[in-house]
Order: structure tokens, then C-alpha cells, then sequence
């Protein structure tokens, strides 16, 4: 086989590496080199695959495999072993050679780096570190750092990838434990979790750690997240909530990613031939996010879904379960308590806030809340105002309809 130059491989990596989605930078710590030390910077910028914090900045990532050969051969994978795809393998230094000449060139700010597993998971686990420890200790990178971690390796080496990291992650792959053995039967869930709660234990250690001794290291500031794929097993949207739920209340993840299955080719005949509608993957973030910021119990957006446990597509989670819970609307905007008006259809959580505070000092009217709102008319059938009391819910249809989006209003783009 020829040998392939650094273009090529980066090529080859970067094409790999986009089926990888919990790739965000929020939390990141500050650092910059504008006292003339160091390199990189975790401010905002523009490179290569953007993403962005919760500020509204975007930090922009190299975001390459080390290799996409691997020992594994998890059937919903291009990478796997069986997969006829051009391989290519970085070094080491390598991959940090590129981070620093695409951050000279302004194109990044940091680096997302995952692998496929070659030789052992320990000797992968030993080449994604030393990246980062170069990057670190012998050229003073301050950017954004993002390692995947593999859940077998010896956790002493996870633990130093986060002792130079911004953040951790570690797939947990698929929603249940019958799928993961299924699709990806040498990839275990207690094995995986197990890497989860250690990660967990690291991070409270040092934060307890740096409340004592300001010298303490710092270990995966911005924490630790994980991605599931949607759509490549028969697990419901009520199965993705309830485990991403699992996730945040064990191991306190910053992030649960969804990425919706991709067709790959060669596929395995045990996967399904078409990816799932796009829109699934945005409802179940929609989902995530009322957990998140709403205040929602995984129970209430459990109860959004249908009988057969799938989000509506044509309908937000918040809307759908607005509609199963006619009884409890509308609310009143003067007199409701903050829980209540969060889970009206179309109040954000700066609204609910605004809201609260403008109605300490005077009743508001419905002109009030539509200054301090996007959609008046997604809101109106659900609140009560000081001059403005709607007909009891009307038919569930009928409601849908009114504060539904247009069809051509749903549409999303891969």
C-alpha cells in the first residue's frame, strides 16, 4: 500500500471523525496566551468544526481520528473491522504538529480527538494522552482540549487524559444494554458505565481538591459527556430519555449527544436500511433540554411521547405534553409559580424570568407578555392575563392546529 502524506491522512481522519457528534466546548476554562506565554486560546474564533458555548461563543476544533483502524467490529460503525474503508493512521506527534499549524493559521482553537483501537485499548489510550501531554508540557497549548477515552483502558491513563483535557467523553453507544450486545457485542455497559463513575469520582475529587490547595491540578474542567445513536435498534424515544436521564443523575454528564443512525456502506444485514427522520434526533434534544433548563422530570417528557413511545414529529415535547395536560392550563401569568410557566408552549426560560420580575411591580396584559416573548400566539391559548382569559383548551386538534408549525416550517437539513 503507498504511504500516504499528511494530507491524505488528514483527509481520511476528518472524514471519520464526523460521525462523532458530542463535540462541544461549553464550560471550557479561560486561558489565553495574551501575556506573550503559551499558545491557543479558548476564546472565540473560526476554523474547522464549530462549537459553541453556552455565552453564544464559538470555538472552533480540529476535529480528526488518530486512526479510523480498528480491532472492533461494532456493525453500525464505518470503522469497524470488517469495514472496506481507506485507513490511515496519525502519530502522535502528528496530530500535534496539525493543531498547532491549523491554530497558527487562525483556522482552530483547540482539538477533538477520538480513535479507533488499534494494537490494545491500553496502547490507544497511551497515544491519545500523549497528544494532549504535549500539547500541554512541552509547547504551553492553551486551547481547547476534548479526548474520547476507551471505557477498558486502564484507568490510570484515562486519569491523566484528564489531568490535560478540557473534557472527557465516553460513549455509551446505544440506549439499552440488549442493543449494545446486539450491535456491538465486544463493547459492554458495565464496563462502560463503570469508566463514567470513575471519571465522575476524578473530577469531584480535584474539585474538593481545589477548594483546599490552589496548586491542585485541575481534571476535565468542563466535564464529561457522551453520545447515542438513534435509530440503528428498536429502542424507543422513552427508552433514549429514561437512559440519558440515568446518565446525568449517576455520572452528572455535562452532555448526552443523539446522533441519527447513518446508513453506511457494506452495511450489516442486522441494521436498518434507512436512517430515521431528522427531526427525531431534534425532538430528542428538545427533550434533553427540558430536562436540562424546564425543570421537566424524565417522567413528564416520558409522557409527551405516544403509545408506541416515539416523540410526535410535527409537534415540540413541550407542546405535546402541554396537550396530554389540558387540565392544568391556562396558567395564570400574575400568579403561577415559576414551574408552571415553564411548561407553557412557547415561554423560554429568559421569558419565565422576565415575567416574574416585571410582575412584582404591576399586573401584566397580554401586550405585556408578548414583549416579552417570541410567539404570542403559541402562548395565548395557554395563559391567562389581566385582560385576557381563553375558552377552556379547546379539542386537542383543534389547539394543534392553531399553534402548530407549518410543514414546510419543519424541515431540517443534514
Amino acid at each position: 500500500m503507498a504511504q500516504l502524506d499528511t494530507r491524505q491522512k488528514l483527509e481520511i481522519l476528518a472524514d471519520a471523525a464526523k460521525y462523532d457528534a458530542s463535540c462541544a466546548s461549553s464550560g471550557s476554562v479561560k486561558r489565553t496566551s495574551r501575556d506573550g506565554k503559551g499558545i491557543g486560546s479558548t476564546d472565540a474564533g473560526m476554523g474547522i468544526c464549530h462549537a459553541y458555548a453556552p455565552d453564544g461563543r464559538c470555538i472552533s476544533l480540529l476535529k480528526i481520528l488518530l486512526t479510523n483502524s480498528c480491532i472492533f467490529d461494532c456493525h453500525y460503525c464505518i470503522n469497524r473491522k470488517s469495514s472496506n474503508v481507506r485507513r490511515a493512521r496519525f502519530t502522535a506527534q502528528e496530530v500535534v504538529e496539525l493543531t498547532l499549524a491549523f491554530y497558527r493559521r487562525n483556522y482552530v482553537e483547540g482539538l477533538f480527538l477520538s480513535s479507533g483501537i488499534i494494537g490494545s485499548s491500553n496502547y490507544t489510550m497511551e497515544q491519545i494522552v500523549e497528544v494532549a501531554r504535549s500539547l500541554r508540557e512541552d509547547h504551553d497549548f492553551r486551547g481547547y482540549i476534548h479526548l474520547k477515552t476507551i471505557p477498558d483502558a486502564d484507568p490510570e491513563l484515562v486519569h491523566q487524559a484528564g489531568l490535560y483535557a478540557d473534557r472527557l467523553s465516553i460513549n455509551v453507544e446505544l440506549p439499552t444494554a440488549s442493543g449494545l450486545k446486539r450491535l456491538a457485542p465486544e463493547k459492554s455497559e458495565a464496563q462502560i458505565e463503570g469508566a463514567m463513575a470513575a471519571t465522575k469520582a476524578d473530577i469531584l475529587d480535584t474539585k474538593d481538591a481545589k477548594k483546599r490547595y490552589k496548586s491542585a491540578p485541575r481534571f476535565a474542567p468542563a466535564g464529561q459527556s457522551t453520545q447515542m445513536i438513534v435509530g440503528a435498534d428498536a429502542a424507543t424515544d422513552r427508552d433514549i430519555v429514561s437512559k440519558a436521564a440515568g446518565l446525568y443523575g449517576k455520572f452528572g454528564l455535562r452532555r448526552v449527544y443523539y446522533s441519527a443512525f447513518s446508513p453506511i456502506p457494506d452495511a450489516s444485514a442486522v441494521l436498518p436500511l434507512k436512517r430515521p427522520p431528522l427531526m427525531r434526533e431534534h425532538r430528542l434534544y428538545q427533550s434533553d433540554w427540558l430536562m436540562r433548563f424546564y425543570e421537566f422530570s424524565p417522567q413528564e417528557v416520558a409522557d409527551a411521547t405516544d403509545d408506541t413511545g416515539m416523540m410526535p414529529l410535527d409537534i415540540d415535547p413541550k407542546l405535546a405534553w402541554a396537550l396530554k395536560h389540558r387540565a392544568s392550563f391556562p396558567v395564570d401569568v400574575n400568579r403561577a409559580p415559576r414551574e408552571m410557566l415553564l411548561r407553557v408552549p412557547g415561554l423560554g426560560t429568559r421569558a419565565v424570568d422576565r415575567i416574574i420580575a416585571a410582575r412584582r411591580w404591576r399586573r401584566l396584559a397580554l401586550a405585556d407578555v408578548g414583549r416579552l416573548t417570541v410567539s404570542l400566539n403559541k402562548v395565548r391559548p395557554f395563559l391567562i392575563a389581566s385582560d385576557w382569559r381563553p375558552v377552556a383548551l379547546a379539542d386537542k386538534l383543534d389547539v394543534r392546529a392553531l399553534v402548530a408549525p407549518k410543514v414546510g416550517q419543519m424541515e431540517l437539513f443534514g
